[in-house]
């Protein structure tokens, strides 16, 4: 089961690889296990602040494994989801790096990623709707808080995919790079990060995702414990102390 997922930690960034390539990266139960398992793992590592999520071969992911599904049902995980990622990825900032497409549940793995970066051309699609399902992983609800509206549903009922161009105009995708290139732009987004205090990394992108559909007077009640954690850190003294002394942050992420 590790083989499904790859993993390789390059300074404070971990890369992790989808890796059943000849299945074009589609979810099974195996898979959804390893992932699981490797973004636990992620989180829990102090010395790890920004993940990249990518795959192996010819795409990113295909989405989940029909023939898998057909004899064992959806490859998800209590408390995570599908793919182990769906419902709940990771504390800290996921990046996807899709080559040439990420369609159905691979769209969906991206989608629970913060960041997005694509290779030029590639296809980003949710088609479930032509082999008589519906996408249920999560891109139902994130599409339309990432694209226009209209766009999400006519993906949704057509199950015709758009550009990584088009997810850039829509604001979808961050970055769009040459093909086989997106490992290391988006190790370069992964790096700028980084340097970055890792509680207040989390913290923000905990506020950004929380803050969807709350009022202005809930959002700041919501803010006021991540404020009492942060701003009380060590790494908060830190970095008002490093500052001062114009001198590089030492974080200990605590």
């Amino acid at each position: 089961m590790a083989d499904e997922v790859l993993t390789e930690i390059r300074g404070k960034v971990l890369l992790m690889t989808l890796n059943r390539p000849e299945a074009m990266n589609s979810v099974n139960r195996d898979l959804a296990e390893a992932l699981a398992a490797t973004l636990e793992d992620f989180d829990a590592n102090p010395d790890l602040s920004v993940g990249v999520l990518t795959g192996a071969g010819r795409g990113f992911s295909a989405g989940m494994d029909l023939k898998a599904f057909v004899t064992g049902g959806m490859p998800n995980i209590e408390g995570r989801g599908f793919a182990g990622i769906t419902e709940f990825s990771a504390r800290k900032p996921l990046i996807a790096a899709v080559e040439n497409f990420a369609l159905a549940g691979g769209l969906e793995i991206a989608l629970s990623c913060d960041l997005m970066v694509a290779s030029e051309g590639a296809k980003l699609g949710i088609p479930e709707v032509g082999v008589g399902l519906f996408a249920g992983a999560g891109a139902l609800l994130r599409l339309p808080r990432r694209v226009p509206y209209s766009v999400a549903m006519e993906m949704a009922l057509t199950a015709k995919p758009i550009t990584a161009e088009q997810g850039l105009e829509y604001g979808l995708v961050a970055r769009v790079v040459e093909k086989g290139t997106t490992v290391d732009a988006a190790m370069e987004l992964a790096e700028a990060i980084a340097k970055n205090a890792p509680l207040a990394l989390a913290a923000s992108k905990s506020l950004l995702i929380e803050m969807q559909g709350r009022t202005e007077a809930e959002f700041w009640d919501l803010q006021s414990d991540q404020m009492e954690t942060v701003f009380g850190s060590e790494d908060g003294i830190e970095g008002a102390t490093a500052f001062a002394e114009k001198r590089d942050p030492v974080w200990k992420g605590r």
